[in-house]
């Protein structure tokens, strides 16, 4: 009897040893490592740089979104700060090389971070900053030869165009993705940014938004000396691309002239019949 009695204390001492270990683990590093699915993918994706920004989500059509931001350290992954809910298009991600123009929907991808741009005179980032007024233009006219460009009032003969310094707090704080920037296919997408959220379940028309306290904290995070991407989708659709990409590394700057990492070249193709 005693001997059973004992066995008993030991196994519930056992017990809640195991448990008292599990909640300390979780309590010290609620975001300390990234999952390894987002290791394993950005090892490939993010080849080259040394600070991600990743935006995604586990429904493609679905609008709402978490953003990661994840630097590279001792050769390790590691979270810069929790977490951040983040919206997107409308209609979700676009399957790789799938984004049009006027779809609703954010392009799948990995993009460089080079340009910040917003409404005061100077903020706290390391970024290139470009402090916009009423005169500067984002064409989103397909048949323009501006088409996805940054203009100046009176520089275009486009007919469609998005005004940068807006009546809204939209594009007070904003991070130009290098989507479809170098080269250009007309009506392939224009205008991605990350920029400030209008409201809390307010999704975009591609972009991806955040609060502005949450963009004031990427913005202060980013250091062009890093080579910062954004690496946008669904958790299937990156872990598809890095699988893609598989052994082959990336060439020197992260998001290449073509705004996109180049080992995704094959299963990005853009169409070239939509120039």
């Amino acid at each position: 009897m005693k001997k059973r009695k004992l066995g008993g204390y030991v196994l519930s001492a056992v017990l809640l040893c195991i448990l008292s270990i599990g909640s300390v683990s979780a309590a010290r590093s609620p975001e300390g490592t990234p999952a390894g699915w987002m290791e394993a993918s950005l090892d490939t994706l993010a080849h080259g740089s040394s600070q991600v920004v990743l935006v995604t989500g586990d429904d493609s059509r679905g609008f709402r979104a978490t953003l990661h931001a994840l630097e590279r350290r001792g050769g390790a992954w590691r979270y810069a700060f929790p977490s951040l809910p983040a919206l997107i298009g409308e209609k979700g991600f676009a399957p790789p090389g799938g984004k049009r123009e006027g779809d609703l929907r954010t392009p799948t991808g990995v993009f460089a971070l080079r340009r910040t741009f917003g409404y005061a005179p100077e903020i706290p980032t390391r970024m290139p900053y470009f402090w916009v007024g009423k005169d500067d233009l984002w064409v989103d006219d397909p048949s323009s030869a501006d088409y996805n460009r940054w203009v100046k009032r009176g520089e275009t003969s486009a007919s469609s165009f998005e005004v940068m310094k807006l009546d809204d707090d939209r594009y007070r704080y904003a991070i130009v993705v290098e989507y479809n920037t170098d080269p250009v296919v007309r009506g392939a997408g224009s205008a991605i940014f990350i920029h400030v959220r209008l409201g809390e379940g307010e999704a975009t028309r591609g972009c991806v938004a955040l609060a502005e306290e949450s963009m004031v904290k990427v913005l202060a995070w980013l250091d062009p000396a890093a080579s910062p991407v954004v690496v946008l989708g669904t958790r299937e659709l990156l872990v598809e691309l890095a699988r893609r990409a598989g052994h082959r590394t990336a060439t020197e700057e992260a998001g290449s002239a073509h705004g996109f990492c180049p080992c995704l070249r094959e299963s990005w193709r853009l169409d070239p019949q939509a120039r």
